[in-house]
């Protein structure tokens, strides 16, 4: 698997590299399933972001000079059109040409510009993204952060004043496990590079209050979706991909923050979390995407992105238990991602199959949520854990 994996994992760029690159600066915003692009396409900042990213984190395994251009023009992009110099903080998507589309500050999106910044700075050590990345922590503590409750509020206007208007949750709905994990990620990478007591604190805070005491359900070890301002549940879904995901980032978070105490305690919680999602654990190898026990219904489909957590999580839990049985699944979720999401005649994955594994053959290579973090991430922390440096 390893060789496979590091195969892929340049496949990956050498995609990205060669039909992402928009000559008027930056990158294109989309691109179709014939790898034709679309200059007119908004370009949002979880899609930049996650390329700067992914880049930097390719540069800083492999120091391919190729990665850190590409690393260093993502961020040029970011600084240049994403940044909000007024009210600080990032837009959610700005037109083709640079203008700002969509000004309302998604804490998703925040959480996306942070990672990308603090990998790009702990890449290449360049100063300005240190502080970029520390200037927009401050800013999302101070805006965005709940004192009462605890958390993260999930949307706010470009003003950082108070808006309904959410990408992943609506009305009463003002928190949410999907921006948590994505916040909790670039936290911890920021930790990583700038070890101040206050990341330290928020870091620990998301792990233990707002994960452990209220997203991760603590008779099912399924995370909850959607939450109002204190914490009252909202959705009864299931999302196993988000579950094996959390697993191990989760971990990697206790593994940074190195209280022993707490990693012992996020390590049995991580065990339980990817063990549960067993039950939405297909024959061929695929989570299911999404169960509602509510009203029964499955999302059949099998995510490339969902593969790609999946791949890393049941390794991390056989890492962490020693259990053959991971391992095995970790095995068979690379094979089904080189068996049916691999597009080896137009490159990069495929975004899905359906459960008799048709891909979805019309559906963009490249657009705000098709990115290169999940699958060269995964590939990444494989080629991480079977040789670590």
């Amino acid at each position: 698997m390893l060789q496979e994996v590091q195969q892929e994992f340049r496949r990956i760029f050498q995609y990205w590299e060669t039909h992402d690159v928009d000559p008027r600066g930056g990158f294109y915003g989309r691109v179709d399933a014939q790898n034709r692009p679309d200059p007119a396409a908004d370009k949002s900042i979880v899609l930049n972001a996650r390329i700067l990213w992914s880049f930097s984190n390719a540069y800083r395994v492999t120091k391919n000079p190729a990665y850190r251009t590409l690393a260093d023009r993502a961020f040029a992009y970011i600084q240049q059109y994403f940044m909000d110099a007024k009210h600080g903080g990032v837009y959610w998507s700005v037109q083709a040409d640079g203008t700002p589309r969509v000004t309302t500050k998604q804490l998703y999106g925040q959480g996306f510009a942070l990672y990308g910044l603090s990998e790009y700075y702990r890449a290449t050590k360049q100063v300005e993204a240190l502080t970029a990345a520390q200037q927009l922590f401050r800013t999302l503590v101070e805006r965005a952060y709940d004192p009462k409750n605890g958390g993260f509020i999930e949307a706010f206007h470009q003003d950082w004043s108070n808006t309904d208007e959410y990408i992943l949750s609506k009305g009463e709905l003002r928190k949410s496990m999907n921006t948590h994990l994505h916040l909790i990620e670039p936290f911890t990478n920021l930790y990583r590079i700038w070890p101040d007591a206050s990341v330290q604190k928020h870091v620990r805070s998301m792990l233990e209050h707002d994960f452990m005491q209220h997203i991760i359900d603590p008779t099912t070890y399924h995370m909850r979706l959607f939450f109002t301002e204190d914490w009252q549940v909202r959705s009864s879904e299931v999302s196993y991909g988000h579950d094996i995901e959390a697993s191990w980032l989760l971990y990697e978070t206790a593994e940074v923050l190195n209280d022993k105490a707490l990693l012992a305690k996020t390590k049995e919680l991580s065990l339980k979390m990817a063990t549960v999602t067993l039950e939405g654990l297909n024959p061929d190898g695929a989570l299911t995407y999404e169960y509602n026990p509510e009203t029964g219904h499955r999302n059949e489909d099998r995510s490339w992105w969902v593969l790609s957590e999946q791949l890393v999580g049941y390794y991390n839990a056989y890492q962490l238990s020693g259990k053959q049985h991971f391992l095995e699944k970790a095995r068979k979720s690379w094979e089904f991602i080189k068996t049916y999401l691999l597009d080896t005649k137009n490159g990069e994955w495929y975004e899905k199959t359906d459960a008799a594994h048709h891909p979805s053959l019309k559906a963009d290579k490249i657009n705000a949520w098709k990115c290169p973090y999940h699958n060269s991430r995964a590939c990444y922390e494989i080629m991480h854990r079977i040789q670590p440096k």
